[in-house]
């Protein structure tokens, strides 16, 4: 009985090493979001070197355009910033930067549920650019299908923010108890 008892224990202890063990599968992820973060550099060097090319040649319209979709690349930089950095020190393994005197201030006490909201809020402020695209440019709509999408993008966008309230609702929540 004694020898079962110790097999199940050495048992045991492996699957729970093997379980912990497995949150190491996510760091190639976070470093592949690394090299899909240097393509999206590259992404906004192009457009910004567009946008210079042709400054002359495009209206005042085009031009804010070209700016919010720069906009919208720095703004899914942080949250692959956020994801990355933040998903890597809670469910993998903690960041020591403690010393670093230029680390982020949000990591501070960034929990699952804190990063939930955060993720929540960029892709709202994401959305919010790009419904501001849409809006600026609606100009040059002219037809219903341009019209229809733009009723289902305020819709998505709706939802984000309303997604984004309710998980900082639930967090506070959560954090109380």
């Amino acid at each position: 009985m004694g020898i079962r008892r110790d097999v199940g224990k050495a048992l045991e202890a492996t699957i729970e090493w093997s379980i912990f063990a497995s949150r190491w599968f996510q760091a190639p992820v976070y470093m592949g979001l690394i090299v899909a973060s240097g393509f999206y550099v590259y992404k906004f060097v192009d457009e910004l070197l567009t946008l210079a090319m042709n400054l002359q040649a495009w209206n005042e319209v085009t031009v804010m355009l070209s700016i919010l979709g720069l906009i919208d690349i720095s703004m899914v930089m942080n949250l692959l910033v956020i994801v990355i950095i933040g998903g890597y020190s809670i469910f993998t393994s903690r960041i020591d930067f403690e010393e670093q005197e230029d680390r982020p201030h949000w990591i501070d006490n960034l929990d699952a549920d804190r990063l939930k909201v955060k993720l929540a809020t960029s892709l709202a402020s994401i959305s919010g650019v790009h419904l501001l695209k849409t809006f600026i440019d609606i100009h040059s709509a002219t037809s219903t299908k341009a019209f229809e999408a733009l009723k289902y993008e305020i819709i998505i966008h709706m939802v984000f923010i309303v997604s984004a309230i309710m998980l900082a609702w639930i967090a506070k929540i959560l954090s109380h108890d």
